[in-house]
């Protein structure tokens, strides 16, 4: 790190981590109490290692009162379902994965072709684990910067008996006092680390030293460069006619399914570099690495209104 990060870094206060780790704690605390049968979402990604390292502080290693629950696309980098596996086993938390791939065996997700991205399918396979466990709170590491759609949400966020938002339909959380009343069949996702920044997040991982997938650090991928976005080269994203595969330092923002999400170019090695590139980012972290973004201004609340996280 050179002088000017360092310099930077010292001027960075992050004693408010202090009060939004407080908070997410509280809501952590208060799912446990007001539900019946809670679950944590896990994915292995930054925003749930922050919310799982929280849960810790909230409860102790080894005493998290709910199952974590993972959605899997059978499309998501082997980096982070490797890590979530021994993160989950690290802490001896009940880890239960459901797969889009069985939705399709059972015929309730049908693919419009076989290239089509099973991110937005997601929905149906979730919904299938709520019934199936019957969840009546989902816990995950959503945030009100990452995009429009999810500025506009609760952090205790209500469902109805078909697992659909209703953005006009919110109840108001006066004096951070949930309403946690429910019908049958109903269910809520909160989202204790609503009032974070991807900025808060980075510095806490580094406040925290928090252990990540490799792939949130820099390394060499083979991209290609696809209307403004460094697509990676796989199997499942090869380059399409015309296009040039290049070698490029990236790393990713955020972590998803492989055929649409996108690295950013970067050389941070360490969390403390990230904050600083964090701090002189634009664009969104969604904004500048998910194609599935990119279809519509409105697709991630349509998705949501459909029973998407």
């Amino acid at each position: 790190m050179n002088a000017t990060t360092q310099n930077e870094l010292h001027h960075l206060s992050n004693t408010h981590l202090d009060a939004l780790e407080e908070e997410t704690i509280f809501i952590l605390r208060e799912v446990a109490a007001a539900f019946e049968r809670p679950t944590l979402l896990f994915s292995g990604g930054k925003d749930s290692l922050v919310m799982l390292k929280c849960a810790e502080k909230a409860f102790g290693a080894g005493r998290i009162p709910y199952p974590l629950l993972m959605i899997d696309t059978g499309h998501n980098f082997k980096e982070v379902t490797d890590f979530r596996d021994s993160r989950a086993k690290e802490l001896g938390a009940e880890l239960i994965v459901r797969s889009v791939e069985d939705s399709m065996k059972k015929g309730t997700v049908r693919l419009a072709h076989p290239g089509e991205s099973r991110n937005v399918h997601q929905s149906v396979t979730l919904l299938e684990a709520i019934e199936e466990f019957r969840f009546d709170a989902l816990i995950g590491g959503a945030r009100r910067d990452e995009e429009k759609a999810r500025a506009k949400e609760r952090i205790f966020s209500h469902r109805d008996s078909f697992g659909q938002w209703q953005p006009k339909a919110q109840r108001p959380e006066l004096w951070t006092l949930f309403n946690h009343k429910l019908q049958p069949d109903e269910h809520f996702r909160v989202f204790p680390i609503s009032n974070w920044t991807e900025l808060d997040v980075w510095q806490y991982i580094a406040r925290e030293n928090i252990a990540l997938p490799s792939i949130y650090y820099t390394h060499k991928r083979e991209v290609v460069d696809r209307r403004g976005l460094l697509v990676p080269v796989t199997e499942l994203t090869p380059p399409k006619e015309g296009e040039e595969v290049v070698i490029r330092d990236v790393r990713f923002r955020t972590v998803g399914d492989i055929t649409c999400t996108c690295p950013v170019e970067s050389t941070a090695a360490t969390p403390e570099q990230i904050v600083i590139e964090t701090l002189a980012a634009d664009v969104s972290e969604r904004g500048a690495t998910r194609m599935d973004d990119k279809t519509s201004e409105a697709s991630m609340e349509k998705r949501k209104k459909d029973g998407y996280f």
